[in-house]
């Protein structure tokens, strides 16, 4: 995540009084049954994914989906990302169930976003602030990549993975390749800069972090990088290139077989806006479809505002708010070919 997105965190509200690894209870179902949660699949237009499911009035972003296709994870924030929290929904007997607050991610003193499952289903990465219970925390630190395994239909226990991924800096927006490496963002002492890292695995273990070429890394602000699961491509927000439609705008670039990375090419105005709030990437697991974070087009009132309408337009994934969406992603390929790569 970027850092200027938080506000901080605040006393527990006694609503969300939860803690990690507490059971989940039995799940509401959707009455949805087809992939994706049943809806129109895109085409090379960008639509809202799951309105009223998973795009609601609260901020959504983040994506991560397993490669059965059968549970899909999300992030959403309150109170200006004073809570932040990962969303599950799941094909349960063949039905979606109502996204709920995944067990990880329950309790309200700790951030814990952008969730990240491996290609063979069996790691979930996502990014946290939870104090480290192994090295003798209490108290909630800087932001964190952590690891979970899976056992049977669920997850081990979250566990910090440490050096060389973390470090004293604040790490966050985990990406792994089928080879094991891990992408991540890395952000100064003071939060002034962030680039994107690249810890190999080699050997059953990390190699020390790379901090990636000036074709990743072209201004001082980059984060939150997707990285293709065969590492051809790697999905990266920037902030600030004169060629931006507005503030941060997802960029491309292609893995060449030597290691190197072509120029950042701009995804374009179909993606791209004026908001400033694209910042979290994702293609699905079968490669078909570029899900993003971006502000959905403010609904039109005719009538006047109401309190009924406020309410209403407060809890609509069209009053402003980020969500996130959905568009084919044939365009990678198009844009490949275009830059004779």
């Amino acid at each position: 995540m970027k850092r200027l997105f938080f506000a901080g965190i605040i006393p527990l509200l006694s609503l969300l009084l939860a803690c990690n690894g507490a059971t989940e209870k039995p799940r509401a179902n959707t009455g949805l049954t087809g992939p994706y949660l049943s809806q129109q699949l895109p085409g090379a237009d960008p639509v809202i994914f799951a309105p009223g499911i998973v795009a609601t009035g609260l901020v959504t972003r983040d994506m991560a989906i397993t490669p059965d296709g059968k549970e899909i994870y999300f992030s959403r924030t309150a109170g200006s990302h004073t809570y932040a929290t990962i969303m599950v929904t799941k094909l349960d007997n063949g039905v979606w169930t109502q996204p709920e607050v995944a067990p990880f991610a329950a309790n309200p003193a700790w951030l814990t976003m952008e969730p990240c499952i491996s290609s063979d289903g069996n790691s979930f990465y996502f990014f946290s602030n939870r104090p480290d219970s192994a090295a003798g925390e209490t108290k909630p630190t800087d932001e964190d990549i952590w690891v979970m395994r899976r056992s049977g239909e669920n997850w081990s226990a979250p566990v910090n993975m440490g050096p060389p991924v973390n470090s004293e800096f604040p790490e966050y927006f985990p990406s792994v390749t089928t080879s094991g490496a891990i992408y991540f963002t890395r952000e100064s002492k003071d939060h002034r800069e962030n680039y994107i890292y690249r810890c190999r695995f080699e050997n059953g273990v990390y190699k020390e972090a790379e901090k990636l070429p000036p074709q990743i890394n072209s201004t001082s602000t980059q984060f939150n990088a997707f990285i293709a699961p065969d590492e051809s491509y790697l999905i990266v927000s920037v902030w600030g290139r004169s060629d931006s439609y507005g503030g941060a705008d997802y960029y491309i670039c292609f893995h060449r077989s030597d290691d190197t990375w072509s120029e950042p090419v701009n995804l374009g105005d179909r993606i791209n806006s004026k908001s400033s709030q694209e910042y979290s990437p994702y293609i699905s697991p079968d490669g078909r479809y570029f899900f993003f974070m971006s502000v959905s087009p403010v609904a039109q009132l005719a009538a006047p505002l109401t309190r009924d309408r406020l309410y209403q337009l407060h809890n609509s994934p069209q009053n402003g708010n980020p969500v996130m969406f959905w568009v084919d992603a044939g365009f990678i390929e198009q844009l490949r070919t275009a830059n004779n790569e």
